[in-house]
């Protein structure tokens, strides 16, 4: 019998609807003997699926803003128990808060602040040894195809310390765009306009005013006349972010603690995309493989979040509501019955006392 050969959109469909198992076998030995695991593994090998995908489709899923953030961050694809799948390598994970072996991603948010919505519009896979990159050169390749080629509107660029370097800081600013980004507890800056020496930011002082407006720093490295604004952000008891803007007008603490808490929003998604589109679960070993299948996860997050928004429901209830057809389908007619075990007892012995 010839085996069906697998599209695009049958792979996405699969991904969509499983629930636990997303390898290549679970497909395969779903399809009721339409596909192979060999012509699904052919198609994957073959197939070129670019991260212009995720663009493509959701540019008109968007409700752009003037006052809009892109967001930038990386994430981990865990693969910790894999020995031979290409583009595995140890680098640190803010989850396992250590080292672990998997494939690293560079991912691009819009967030419309108005309605709290926010899409994924570009990502890379962080692959040096293939193509040379950091993930800062990702950032900046990212960044200029949003302000020249997809020309969304924007406010400003929030980004996690990792990206806060002078490099990616300047070039936010050749663009005339506005950044936030914390600091690392150890940069040096200067707060005294040159009268005294470079020192930690963590070990500034601060007088009560400062606290609430900020106040007005030099970083050590940048050119001479470039200065920044430093807010003092205690996001627990046991963290301050140190938090830099080249808005040279920002003077409120408040302001900047609400811009910031618009960062979360691609922590959320890399939750999102995690738990419920299979990402991590392909075992495949060729990076063609690995990378199409990383295309078609951000594919399918993209519909669930736009079946979410159309329907007024979450992307968990959305996903795991598959479940309930089969749930009331099987309670009624099950197709294993549970059973007892019987519990034999003595008969009463009459006639003694």
């Amino acid at each position: 019998m010839t085996s069906k050969r697998p599209t695009r959109l049958d792979y996405c469909q699969y991904l969509l609807v499983s629930q636990i198992n997303y390898t290549i076998t679970h497909y395969a030995d779903h399809t009721r003997n339409e596909m192979s695991h060999d012509a699904i593994n052919r198609y994957l090998r073959h197939e070129r699926l670019t991260p212009r995908l995720v663009w493509e489709h959701v540019r008109s899923q968007i409700q752009s803003s003037p006052h809009g953030y892109v967001v930038f961050d990386d994430t981990v694809l865990d693969k910790n128990f894999s020995h031979h799948i290409e583009m595995v390598r140890l680098q640190y994970s803010g989850n396992a808060h250590g080292l672990i072996k998997g494939i690293g991603l560079v991912n691009c948010v819009y967030v419309n602040p108005e309605s709290g919505q926010y899409w994924v519009i570009d990502y890379r896979v962080y692959d040096p040894e293939r193509d040379g990159k950091t993930k800062l050169d990702h950032v900046q390749d990212m960044l200029g195809q949003i302000v020249h080629h997809k020309q969304l509107p924007f406010h400003a660029v929030l980004m996690d310390t990792w990206y806060a370097t002078k490099d990616i800081m300047l070039f936010v600013d050749s663009l005339h765009k506005i950044y936030y980004c914390p600091l690392k507890n150890n940069r040096q800056v200067d707060d005294s306009d040159g009268e005294a020496a470079y020192r930690r930011v963590d070990g500034l002082s601060w007088e009560t005013n400062e606290q609430v407006h900020g106040k007005t720093i030099k970083i050590k490295g940048f050119p001479k006349t470039y200065k920044v604004r430093l807010f003092r952000v205690a996001v627990s008891t046991h963290r301050t972010d140190w938090v830099v803007t080249n808005d040279l007008t920002q003077d409120s603490l408040d302001a900047t603690q609400e811009v910031c808490g618009m960062r979360w929003k691609i922590e959320q998604f890399h939750r999102e995309l995690k738990q419920l589109t299979g990402i991590e679960k392909n075992q495949c070993r060729k990076a063609r493989i690995q990378r199409n299948h990383i295309a078609c996860a951000m594919l399918v997050w993209l519909r669930l979040t736009d079946i979410a928004r159309s329907t007024g429901q979450t992307v968990y209830r959305i996903k795991h509501g598959l479940l309930d057809d089969y749930l009331c389908q099987q309670l009624k007619n099950p197709s294993v019955n549970m059973r007892f075990a019987y519990l034999w007892t003595p008969p009463v012995l009459q006639g003694k006392n």
